[in-house]
């Protein structure tokens, strides 16, 4: 196998028109490709600048999730730092997680940022939504969102070989008017619900509006996990 190293964009849509499969950090590829046999070519985002980068409002796809610290927004870092074991973190990519995977740990921040992907296809770089990448696994070079006021996540424990636990990602942005709007999305099961609603009463108000959007669809359990982080998320709002 050939794996390629591109170090510009436009080397790397080459070795996509080529036919090189993207290989993220390899955690999840190798074990079917020991199986299944190796392509003949193989790409990596490893060298490519665009997609090595940490910010307040962006992040690459081949950074590798123990690299996901400041000044990323608190939901990103802390939804890194749950995935896998150490080993794993050190090897595991962002573009890997969210493409890759089907657990997606990463897809509950990334829906509540309202980041946006851009992405590389055969004829060029461009922007779209979240919905694209795991419906389409195109080639992610990264994400883009405004930072968050504030931002918080949680995964509960779960079994061994059991069903995917509980993730609870939420963040609240400062919108035109003065306004905020609260975003929540979870990981229930194979499921992501998320939804959104402007943070204009109490806890209860806010709290109801969002069970009218498709986060309400969540059991009673869920719900609960939701309702404390929400919760506090306000009041952390509150005390800014």
């Amino acid at each position: 196998m050939l794996l390629r190293l591109p170090r510009s964009v436009s080397e790397a849509q080459e070795c996509l028109v080529e036919g090189a499969v993207p290989v993220g950090g390899a955690t999840l590829v190798w074990a079917t490709w020991l199986r299944d046999g190796f392509p003949e070519q193989a790409l990596s985002l490893h060298d490519l600048p665009e997609a090595n980068v940490v910010g307040r409002e962006e992040l690459g796809a081949a950074v590798v999730l123990h690299q996901v610290g400041d000044p990323a927004p608190e939901v990103l870092r802390r939804a890194a730092a749950s995935v896998g074991t150490g080993a794993v973190r050190r090897a595991a990519t962002v573009g890997g997680n969210l493409v890759g995977s089907t657990l997606r740990c990463l897809l509950p921040p990334a829906l509540v940022l309202d980041a946006r992907c851009t992405v590389l296809g055969p004829h060029g770089r461009y922007e779209t939504d979240l919905s694209e990448v795991p419906a389409k696994r195109p080639l992610l070079l990264g994400l883009r969102w405004r930072e968050p006021l504030v931002s918080g996540y949680r995964k509960l424990s779960g079994d061994a070989g059991g069903a995917p636990p509980l993730v609870v990602a939420a963040a609240v942005h400062a919108e035109d008017g003065g306004q905020h709007r609260l975003r929540v999305a979870a990981r229930d099961g194979d499921e992501v619900l998320s939804g959104g609603t402007e943070c204009v009463d109490g806890t209860e108000d806010v709290l109801g509006e969002l069970w009218r959007t498709d986060v309400g669809a969540l059991g009673a359990a869920a719900r609960d996990v939701v309702r404390e982080e929400v919760t506090g998320l306000l009041a952390r709002l509150a005390g800014r």
